[in-house]
């Protein structure tokens, strides 16, 4: 029977360990994922203080009420101001990809660089949660400059902000984080096991 290869037993692992710590972490995300609400609560004050007027933190729930009003229908022209909510964990399920690459490399040191890497995955979370909160603002701003107190150029940058907090972000930078604190494993044996891949076979003996 063939061996398989390093790299084949890399992919395996990780997924395996993907799926193990996926359920693991949703039944701590809402403790593992605070820091990223407390981040991007802070991240609201400092960058859309025209918008929030009060934050309402919870582990498993962030509720903004913000100024941002709105005319109400058949409400004899009353207005109401939005409150938007999102949970903290929404963006944060990157930790469990970053942690099954660790653990699939079997490496030394994964106890210090895991606990980098959780720290490292904080600001990018929290980009993706404030993202998504701004976003919702916009939508429910119904995307009108007047009622939203901003230019164009502002909205369109919450736009792909939000795209790539949500698309991109809660993925990719787990990965790349992984590269970059196990590059030595990726070196020595998926790239040269890559490569290995790629090389013809010899022929067979005559």
């Amino acid at each position: 029977m063939r061996r398989l290869s390093p790299l084949t037993v890399f992919v395996l692992s990780a997924f395996g360990w993907i799926i193990v710590l996926t359920g693991l972490w949703s039944q701590v995300s809402a403790w593992t994922s605070y820091p990223v609400g407390v981040l991007s609560h802070i991240a609201l004050e400092q960058g859309a203080p025209m918008w929030v007027r009060e934050v309402h933190f919870k582990p498993d729930n962030m509720e903004v009420d913000t100024t941002v009003a709105i005319p109400v229908p058949q409400s004899g022209g009353r207005w109401a101001e939005i409150t938007v909510e999102a949970s903290p964990a929404r963006y944060a399920y990157g930790l469990p990809i970053f942690l099954a690459l660790l653990l699939a490399a079997r490496g030394k040191g994964r106890v210090p660089r895991a606990a980098a890497g959780y720290l490292l995955l904080l600001p990018a979370q929290a980009f993706s949660l404030s993202m998504s909160l701004l976003m919702q603002i916009v939508m429910n701003g119904q995307l009108n400059l007047r009622y939203l107190r901003v230019s164009q150029w502002q909205m369109e940058a919450i736009v792909y902000g939000y795209q790539m907090g949500s698309l991109i972000v809660p993925t990719l930078v787990p990965i790349l984080l992984w590269l970059w604190l196990d590059h030595k494993f990726v070196s020595d044996v998926l790239v040269k096991g890559w490569r290995a891949s790629l090389a013809p076979s010899a022929p067979p003996p005559r």
